[in-house]
């Protein structure tokens, strides 16, 4: 169940030199890993559940993933003040619940998804990983940001590895 090498889109063969590229490649390894770990399951698969009372799916986390980019680089890092693709008002864990198996939802979530990848890699191009911007009465580097969503992802490659080797066994990756 494993991919060969060869076929790993992680490996690149790209050697990143300095900080900013280098925690941008491993965010970018973890982004690849949440594909890879979806790939080839269908809507009921994507949208299963782990454990009861849990709502926590593959689908859930792409879903919550594009929050949180959309929340890190839209809202934190440019000022943005629209509404994250997965947020409604009263309901804090609607990118999970709201996660179901229809290929409606899945379309939207992986395009609303892709779109918050592509607006956070457009603007991180030109920017500098010391400067700060406001942020909950303080601030906060743009470093920490991108230290922090790749924990994020990290964190959450976990569960979806566990998830996916529950609906067919495949492992790795």
């Amino acid at each position: 169940m494993w991919a060969d090498p060869q076929d790993d889109p992680r490996v690149t063969g790209y050697d990143p030199v300095g900080e900013k590229e280098t925690l941008w490649e491993y965010l970018c390894r973890y982004r690849m890993t949440l594909v890879l770990k979806c790939e080839d399951l269908d809507a009921s698969q994507l949208a299963r559940r782990s454990v009861p009372p849990s709502t926590l799916s593959l689908l859930g986390l792409v879903r919550h993933l594009a929050n949180v980019e959309h929340h890190w680089f839209r809202r934190v890092l440019q000022g943005g003040a629209e509404r994250g693709p997965f947020e409604m008002a009263g309901f804090p864990d609607i990118d999970f619940d709201g996660a179901l198996p229809d290929d409606g939802c899945v379309d939207e979530a992986w395009a609303a998804w892709h779109h918050a990848v592509e607006v956070a890699d457009d603007w991180m191009m030109g920017e500098e990983l010391g400067r700060e911007v406001p942020f909950d009465g303080g601030s906060v580097e743009v470093r920490d940001v991108i230290l922090h969503v790749t924990e994020e992802y990290a964190r959450h490659m976990g569960h979806a590895d566990l998830l996916r080797e529950c609906i067919d066994g495949r492992t790795g990756q």
